[in-house]
């Protein structure tokens, strides 16, 4: 299996079609009219960042939102006017993608991330979006309630006593959603970007555990 798993680098692998892409960076409403509009998420608004440097205060292991969730807003679910999110959106702040509600969030180092994705496209396993962090992480959307069972799921794919940087983004916890930047780092950006299905119906942890398991494992 050592010999599936390339010497890869973010700037390498292949992203999203172009036709899928924007030419130019959409703002934070027209990202929130998609998100909401388009892709049946719930999006909210965080505060200005309270670090630099990609730094959070919260507790959470790898934070996906770092510095970016102190003074988190109303949350905005699918279906918004726009005029209310454009209030949501005013003064540039921050786009957040609350977790736990439509998704959950899968959240590994970029380099096994990326090994991993590749392993898992060539075996034809539907991986839903994934988003690259500039601080060096990958983030995986699975099915919501991931984070609940994320212990019982490793313990069952023999990963459980495995020293692993993987952690799960579930309810309570946000994600900074393109075009957000992360304070002294850079943008976040889509890897793989949502489709009808992928939004909808996020891919069960299951499917993706354990090749990201192994792929951290292999890396640590």
């Amino acid at each position: 299996m050592d010999n599936l798993f390339g010497d890869l680098r973010l700037g390498t692998l292949r992203l999203a079609p172009l036709g899928a892409r924007r030419r130019t960076r959409p703002t934070a409403l027209q990202a929130a009219t998609e998100y909401t509009g388009r892709w049946g998420w719930s999006v909210t608004a965080g505060g200005p960042p309270t670090r630099t440097g990609g730094g959070c205060d919260c507790i959470a292991t790898h934070c996906a939102a770092p510095g970016l969730h102190g003074a988190v807003g109303p949350i905005a679910g699918p279906g918004t006017a726009v005029h209310e999110l454009r209030t949501l959106c005013a003064a540039d702040r921050p786009l957040l993608l609350p977790a736990g509600i439509h998704f959950d969030v899968l959240d590994v180092p970029s380099q096994p991330g990326l090994q991993a994705l590749v392993r898992l496209e060539r075996m034809g396993t539907q991986v839903g979006p994934v988003l690259a962090s500039p601080a060096g992480r990958l983030l995986f959307f699975v099915a919501p309630g991931t984070a609940q069972r994320l212990p019982d799921l490793l313990y069952r794919m023999g990963w459980d006593d495995a020293s692993l940087d993987l952690a799960c983004h579930g309810v309570g916890s946000y994600v900074a959603a393109p075009p957000v930047a992360l304070a002294g780092l850079g943008a976040m950006r889509w890897l793989r970007r949502p489709c009808r299905e992928s939004a909808a119906c996020p891919p069960e942890a299951r499917l993706l555990l354990g090749t990201l398991a192994y792929a951290c494992h292999r890396t640590r």
